[in-house]
């Protein structure tokens, strides 16, 4: 068993409108709707696609999981909650924690990192002990301090990269259903928080069902070892409750 808390994590965001009219001065005037739509038309003709500069992604939810030896906790802080900068302030309290928890993603060293530090400069926040220079340090791309799953099993090659519900799904996990990022902004339009929040929260379910996978194959958990957390992941969840309703219901149905 671990000594070390496990950290898992995933964030789900939306256009920073401010800093896109302060980027664009002629979308200034416009309406956050005809702003957003103006902002994903001159990202079109930058880069081919409409995915934001990654300063422009502004966090509407962040969802993790803290496994330690007495604790297993599944948590969401949003928007709807509290500002981005109390999101990304609470989070990163959990670095203070002794011992330090290992962090654990899926493409975190690409995105949810890099957007969480741009976000916090954004904000003048401070989080040292991501900057550790010593161990652990979170920002060393081939230290074990943030195990990145999709950088791990790609070797670092961009081409061998795949998407988590591709290796969720091959692994017999539930995978993201029917929603994807598309539907983010669509969700929080609409204020559907606990649509938004169960989303992500099943992306960090599956990245830390893949990341039991990933030690059972490095050699560092034994097959019961993964089992038995198998077992307790599925138990807790059942656990978890929106009213009377299970909240991950449908997951631990897809969950083979």
């Amino acid at each position: 068993m671990p000594t070390a808390p496990i950290l898992i994590f995933d964030i789900e965001t939306i256009p920073d409108l401010d800093t896109g009219r302060l980027l664009y001065p002629e979308i200034a005037t416009l309406s956050d709707d005809d702003a957003q739509t103006a902002l994903t038309a001159i990202r079109e003709a930058e880069a081919g696609n409409p995915f934001m500069r990654l300063p422009l992604h502004k966090i509407a939810c962040l969802s993790f999981l803290w496994v330690s030896e007495d604790k297993f906790s599944l948590k969401s802080l949003s928007l709807h909650q509290m500002s981005e900068a109390e999101i990304l302030t609470t989070f990163f309290r959990a670095f203070n924690q002794k011992p330090a928890p290992t962090l654990v993603s899926w493409n975190g060293a690409g995105f949810d990192l890099p957007v969480m530090l741009y976000r916090a400069l954004h904000h003048r926040l401070t989080a040292p002990t991501l900057f550790n220079s010593q161990s652990p340090n979170y920002l060393y791309k081939y230290g074990d301090a943030h195990i990145d799953l999709m950088d791990k099993l790609s070797l670092g090659n961009y081409g061998n990269k795949q998407k988590l519900d591709t290796i969720a799904s091959l692994c017999g996990f539930a995978g993201k259903g029917e929603i994807d990022g598309s539907q983010v902004v669509p969700m929080v339009k609409a204020g559907q928080w606990d649509k938004l929040t169960t989303y992500c929260e099943s992306d960090v379910l599956n990245t830390w069902l893949i990341y039991l996978r990933w030690q059972l194959l490095t050699g560092r958990f034994s097959p019961d070892v993964v089992a038995n957390y198998e077992k307790l992941t599925h138990d807790k969840l059942s656990q978890i409750k929106d009213g009377e309703t299970v909240r991950h219901a449908e997951f631990l149905e897809a969950w083979r």
